[in-house]
């Protein structure tokens, strides 16, 4: 039975990958229903806390980009790009990686890549180089922000384990950034240079090169600037707040000293952050809820609450056999429940839904949960097959042709630097955990 409900379970995540946005999340309520009205297995707890999380931190994220703050973001980066160009190979994915690690979302590099093709095919770098990393660097810097999704459910996960907020933070942010920057590097020597490259020769000929359009010249409104030093300031609450427990209120409780845990205080200080977004800075309600960054948070809150309940509820009902089979296997060599990490992001496409499906049980495996962080990052797989929406966007921007998809399909200009960025930060990661935890 246990096989045919796993099959049952890799049916959904394969069938909701596929539909892509929502679609993974009710499927994962189709695996849930078969689990429980055809096997029998009790429903866990529906991951509540970690998708209220994500909604209030979408939510500020989404006022965020209504009030131009996004777009007065964007106008930074085009700035630091354009002052060093022929150095785009390693700005472009410190651009992206700071992009992420504030607002929470891999989605805002977006806006950036653009900037980036456009800048390094003017100054004669080739543009795979700059988009390839860029990518993977706003993929890295989910596992190090302090308020996306994969690292609020990881920390509500190893809560009962005293891990606070900058036990994650100070292992993840250095693991994420130095493995990007070396990856940056190799990036750096991919492909032949702009002017030798047989595909940018070919679209020259066939007047299919990008043409330079006149600049529109960005001006930022005050409100603008204000809702990005709004959203900072509440990023740095949710970093203080997870790393001093002292700041978090506490109440006596039945003669127990109880305070306000952290799924509660990024609720609140995300919300508050939205709402002075909105009184202070005047964008249009609307724009919130219609922007792309609310819309993606909103899919990854229903791919969470539909693949992490489906992947609990399995998980939790074949426990004792999942603990005898591997339990020995796994704490012999731990390196190997990055890689089941790993190939279980490249099938859902999201670290949170992964972190929600998976961690339980490396937690209940007996992993030490310094360990755990370390093979954090390893959930940013969804590089390997070149179909996620930030790949895709990079390979169309490239005009040049450069950032593409190869013969063999898995030969793509992301390959390298993602496999090179991932390893690395699990290595380093690893290392770090035994040092600082």
């Amino acid at each position: 039975m246990f096989w045919i409900e796993f099959l049952v379970v890799l049916a959904c995540i394969f069938i909701g990958a596929r539909l892509g946005g929502v679609g993974l999340g009710v499927m994962g309520g189709v695996g849930l229903a078969i689990l429980v009205f055809g096997f029998g297995l009790q429903p866990t707890s529906a991951p509540i806390d970690v998708m209220l999380m994500i909604l209030a931190v979408i939510t500020a994220a989404g006022a965020l980009q209504a009030a131009g703050g996004m777009e007065y973001l964007v106008y930074l980066a085009e700035k630091a790009l354009r002052k060093n160009p022929k150095q785009i190979t390693f700005i472009a994915p410190i651009v992206t990686y700071i992009f992420t690690l504030c607002a929470g979302t891999g989605h805002v590099a977006y806006s950036v890549l653009p900037v980036i093709a456009e800048v390094s095919r003017e100054s004669g770098v080739r543009p795979e180089r700059p988009m390839s990393i860029a990518v993977i660097a706003s993929q890295q810097a989910i596992t190090a922000s302090p308020i996306s999704a994969a690292t609020v459910a990881l920390l509500a996960l190893l809560a009962d384990f005293k891990i606070q907020l900058l036990d994650i933070l100070m292992i993840c942010i250095p693991s994420t950034f130095i493995a990007c920057m070396i990856a940056a590097f190799i990036s750096s020597k991919m492909g032949k240079e702009l002017p030798n490259d047989p595909e940018y020769l070919r679209r020259l000929e066939a007047g299919l090169a990008p043409i330079k359009k006149d600049k529109i010249v960005f001006v930022p409104t005050k409100g603008a600037k204000l809702s990005v030093a709004l959203f900072l300031m509440a990023a740095v609450s949710v970093v203080l707040l997870g790393s001093f427990e002292k700041l978090r209120p506490g109440w006596d409780i039945e003669g127990v000293f109880t305070r306000m845990g952290m799924p509660a205080s990024i609720e609140i200080v995300m919300m508050t952050a939205a709402a002075l977004i909105l009184v202070l800075c005047k964008p249009n309600v609307e724009d919130i809820v219609s922007g792309s960054v609310f819309k993606a948070g909103a899919a990854a809150v229903v791919a969470i609450f539909g693949i992490a309940w489906m992947g609990d509820t399995f998980f939790q009902g074949n426990m004792a056999m999942i603990s005898g089979s591997i339990s020995d296997l796994v704490t012999a060599a731990p390196w190997l429940f990055a890689i089941a990490l790993f190939a279980l992001s490249i099938l859902l496409y999201s670290q949170a839904a992964t972190v929600r499906t998976l961690m339980p049980l490396g937690v209940t495996l007996g992993i030490n949960p310094a360990l755990l962080i370390a093979m954090f990052p390893a959930v940013n797989g969804y590089f390997f097959i070149p179909n996620y929406p930030t790949v895709v966007a990079a390979i169309n921007f490239d005009r040049t042709g450069t950032t593409r998809i190869g013969k063999y399909v898995l030969n793509h200009s992301f390959m390298v630097p993602g496999l090179v960025a991932t390893i690395l930060a699990v290595g380093i990661g690893i290392l770090l955990s035994t040092i600082l935890l």
